[in-house]
């Protein structure tokens, strides 16, 4: 049994085909050592190559010599018996949807309704199994919007997005958001077992008003202070100074963008050729610069900017200066 002797092309093309497509490591492995064997090599170099002891390898050989094919491949019943049975799994999902960040629960009931004691790594591997996985949980508005204004909304402003593909009108999406010393960054580079820390720390707050259209073209207005309604007004009609078509504002439903004195200002505005469109409550996915706001923060702000409040302004307004030519998002 020192070597695999006897095997004819046939058999070679179907170990090779099984070494390369069986989707199971063992599987893979033991075509692999067969067809090393058939080309000379000894038992001694093989165990070397694939780290296993003298009985494996043993077996393999003689899975080989006694059932060809079929020995390449594990019988029924082999390999650790499950824990948990497939009701129990899809009961442990359940358990896992009602407490998503404590597992200590999830062992408790486990152990309180099977009588089984066992690990949150142990539950760790049954979740991954079930195609569930640990990942960043996702912010949602706090209700949905009404299905026809939702649908009516929509139809306008895509209108009115094709007008401004056509170059009739600038249409500008508007909204506000701020900077601070608590870090947005999720992610990073680091060397195993080494652990960058960004200090968080309370701070003021850098504010940041924002008008951008699709050709990457942003009017910005960066301040310390509060976000109140008259800043709102203030900025708006200082770009109303400036325009030279007409211009459609989009923004949501925030309190100081209904407020009646904005309102008010509606008809000096359109005398300028500036109109704004409101967008159906709940629906930020609409307003085209929430996703400047999650690049400048998630992807633009480095490190770096979180060292002192000095840096972060300096970091905020080299983004905002080089914004449409270093820093650019495409809308398409």
């Amino acid at each position: 049994m020192k070597f695999i002797k006897e095997l004819n092309p046939e058999t070679i093309k179907m170990v090779e085909r099984i070494y390369k497509q069986s989707k199971r490591h063992k599987v893979r492995q033991r075509a692999h050592c067969i067809l090393l064997s058939f080309q000379g090599f000894s038992l001694v170099q093989l165990r070397e190559i694939f780290q296993v002891s003298r009985k494996t390898m043993y077996n393999w050989i003689k899975a080989w010599s006694e059932k060809k094919l079929v020995g390449l491949y594990d019988e029924a019943g082999r390999g650790r018996k499950q824990i948990f049975s497939r009701q129990q799994k899809e009961e442990i999902r359940s358990w896992a949807k009602e407490s998503p960040k404590n597992l200590k629960n999830l062992l408790g009931k486990v152990q309180k309704e099977w009588g089984i004691k066992a690990s949150k790594d142990t539950i760790k591997r049954v979740l991954k199994s079930l195609s569930m996985s640990w990942r960043r949980l996702k912010k949602g508005v706090a209700g949905e919007p009404e299905p026809e204004e939702y649908q009516q909304k929509k139809q306008e402003l895509e209108r009115l997005q094709k007008l401004d593909i056509l170059g009739e009108i600038d249409l500008r999406y508007f909204d506000e958001t701020g900077f601070c010393l608590v870090p947005y960054i999720p992610y990073a580079w680091q060397d195993k077992g080494a652990t960058v820390t960004l200090k968080s720390r309370q701070s003021q707050r850098l504010n940041l008003l924002g008008l951008l259209n699709r050709r990457n073209e942003l009017y910005p207005y960066i301040f310390e202070g509060k976000i109140t309604s008259q800043i709102v007004i203030a900025y708006l009609d200082e770009f109303s100074h400036k325009l030279t078509k007409k211009t459609v504002i989009v923004m949501d439903n925030a309190s100081i963008h209904r407020s009646a004195a904005l309102v008010d200002k509606c008809a000096a505005w359109q005398k300028k050729n500036l109109e704004i469109f409101w967008l159906p409550t709940y629906s930020p996915q609409l307003n085209l610069i929430e996703i400047l706001w999650r690049f400048m923060k998630y992807q633009w702000l480095d490190v770096n900017a979180y060292q002192d409040w000095a840096s972060l302004v300096n970091a905020v307004e080299q983004i905002l200066k080089d914004f449409g030519t270093k820093y650019v998002i495409n809308f398409a």
